[in-house]
């Protein structure tokens, strides 16, 4: 297993993530509770930008389509990419950040290092969910916001398409570890979506029978 690889395992996760969002959660409330998402993403591009020497022509995250306008970075080779797959890491921490600082450490991140773990991730954070407690509920909107939060879109990928395959020759232990809790925390998100999407569903059904035409 690869770089590469995983970085387009994690495109096509949050493209499917972002898919649900629109084919079967597009409602007003759902758009403002994916907002987190959209504001740490583009932010972490934004800030990507200032380290790359990189112009800001529009910065936009109240639009259907959130986005950061940028000219060329003046930081050789290396400054494209970063902007591009910049939210991986921001993404990644600002969860961390929410979970140590504001909520004391509440979750218990796992820590992944081969690609078999990956289905435990949602398991092992889901299991530490207490409806009970408020710091669960923050963390359940974070985990939602996971998919447009932390992974890359395909227009990043493109723009970094000339040294994209060098990727796919990098097998160090730090980043796929990092890559491989990425994907499991995408994958607890779309599973959150789909619990949101059967209680919203189980709502109309309910309306239905009280209520009938």
């Amino acid at each position: 297993m690869n770089l590469g690889i995983l970085i387009i395992s994690i495109t096509i996760l949050a493209y499917i993530s972002n898919w649900i969002n629109w084919r079967y959660l597009n409602y007003r409330l759902t758009h403002l509770l994916f907002f987190i998402g959209a504001f740490v993403h583009e932010t972490s591009h934004a800030l990507a930008c200032f380290l790359a020497r990189a112009r800001i022509k529009e910065y936009n995250i109240f639009s259907k389509q959130p986005r950061v306008v940028y000219s060329k970075p003046r930081l050789p080779i290396i400054g494209q990419p970063l902007i591009s797959l910049a939210p991986l890491i921001g993404g990644l921490l600002f969860l961390f950040l929410v979970n140590d600082f504001w909520l004391a450490s509440y979750f218990n991140l796992p820590e992944i290092s081969n690609w078999q773990d990956i289905l435990l991730v949602p398991l092992k954070l889901l299991s530490q969910i207490n409806l009970l407690d408020w710091q669960s509920w923050v963390m359940l909107l974070i985990f939602l916001n996971v998919g447009a939060m932390i992974g890359p879109s395909v227009k990043d990928l493109k723009n970094i398409w000339p040294i994209f395959f060098l990727l796919f020759f990098i097998k160090s232990s730090i980043f796929l570890n990092f890559t491989f809790l990425v994907i499991g925390l995408i994958l607890t998100n779309i599973i959150i979506q789909f619990f949101i999407i059967i209680f919203i569903n189980l709502i109309k059904v309910a309306k239905h029978v009280f209520n009938p035409i």
